[in-house]
């Protein structure tokens, strides 16, 4: 139901990269607008001391629930079709 709100949903590829975040760490997704089923995305992680770190992470989104998601959620793209 994530995917219909227009969530995004990422699972680490490797989930020891969890402990490499930390509580004030900014992070980035690379990759986004290019994002495509069964394709993996990156995340850069940038620390307050200016160092980063990128890791991998996966989804499960077909191309629909990508469109929902580049819409907003499913209700944004459902409304916007009926304009």
């Amino acid at each position: 139901n994530l995917k219909k709100q227009g969530l995004l949903a990422l699972t680490f590829s490797d989930p020891a990269d969890y402990e490499k975040f930390g509580a004030d760490d900014r992070v980035a997704v690379i990759g986004l607008a290019g994002m495509a089923p069964d394709q993996p995305l990156q995340v850069s992680i940038e620390r307050p001391d200016g160092s980063r770190e990128t890791v991998q992470v996966k989804h499960s989104y077909t191309a629909e629930q990508i469109e929902w998601f580049k819409a907003g959620s499913a209700l944004n793209m459902i409304a916007a079709a009926q304009e």
